[in-house]
């Protein structure tokens, strides 16, 4: 589900590692949140989180949170909220190593990472929750924001469009793109290069960069709740509900 490896330069690699998608139910979102929390107490000095070729994450696992009742679905988007804050707060650096597609919660992870390597190719990221009949939350408009701008957020996040990954480049969704295969070690590689820096400035002149995104992912500010509630809409449910019967259909196609 969640593969952690350990690298040289005390960098720690979390790989999403659930086929066949990757997708982000209750048990890997819950996973992710304590490995990214607990990974400074344990002598990471910086945190590099992949998927596999071809794919990072697809996103939330629309199915398996369809089956939760209302208290597991608001402890899952707790966790997941909560992860993205984890990210945000996180007091060492962290690199997201975005190996292919990463739709809605794939792009989530990304946001909050303090650097973004992509696959180059016709992979697509983005944010597409309004086409499954979610609205987008506060916090994560504004961590979107801090990287394409206050308008380009507005059109992306407004229409639900997702970009192929020169396009990506392009608007500053991403940092740097690289082949399928050499995006882990590209993401390495800038890690390496920060943690070559005089080691308290470069963390305490971070810390100052993102004193925003810390303030706006403070838990007082997290959706949670909302969000869950969202998510159990008799419009959301019935767009969620045909998105899964259409894929239902598509595999047994």
């Amino acid at each position: 589900m969640l593969h952690v490896a350990d690298h040289p330069h005390g960098i720690r690699e979390l790989r999403l590692a659930r086929p066949p998608v990757n997708a982000l139910d209750a048990g890997l979102i819950r996973a992710l949140r304590a490995a990214i929390s607990d990974a400074p107490a344990q002598g990471a000095q910086a945190l590099m989180i992949s998927g596999s070729p071809g794919l990072f994450s697809a996103g939330l696992d629309v199915p398996a949170l369809l089956a939760l009742d209302a208290a597991a679905l608001r402890d899952c988007f707790e966790d997941f909220f909560g992860m993205a804050a984890a990210l945000a707060q996180s007091p060492i650096p962290v690199a997201a190593a975005i190996t292919g597609h990463s739709p809605a919660g794939g792009a989530v992870i990304a946001l909050f990472c303090d650097y973004r390597v992509m696959a180059e190719g016709p992979f697509k990221i983005g944010l597409n929750e309004v086409q499954v009949g979610l609205s987008v939350p506060s916090v994560i408009r504004d961590a979107l924001a801090r990287l394409v701008g206050t308008y380009r957020a507005e059109r992306l996040l407004v229409s639900g469009a997702m970009l192929e990954a020169d396009a990506a480049l392009r608007v500053g969704l991403v940092d740097e793109l690289a082949a399928v295969d050499q995006v882990p070690q590209h993401a390495h590689l800038w890690l390496q290069a920060l943690l070559a820096l005089p080691r308290q400035a470069m963390l305490e002149t971070r810390a100052v960069a993102r004193a925003d995104l810390i303030v706006a992912t403070r838990h007082e500010h997290l959706p949670s709740a909302r969000f869950a509630a969202i998510w159990q809409r008799e419009e959301t449910q019935a767009t969620l509900h045909a998105l899964v019967a259409k894929l239902k259909a598509g595999k047994a196609g």
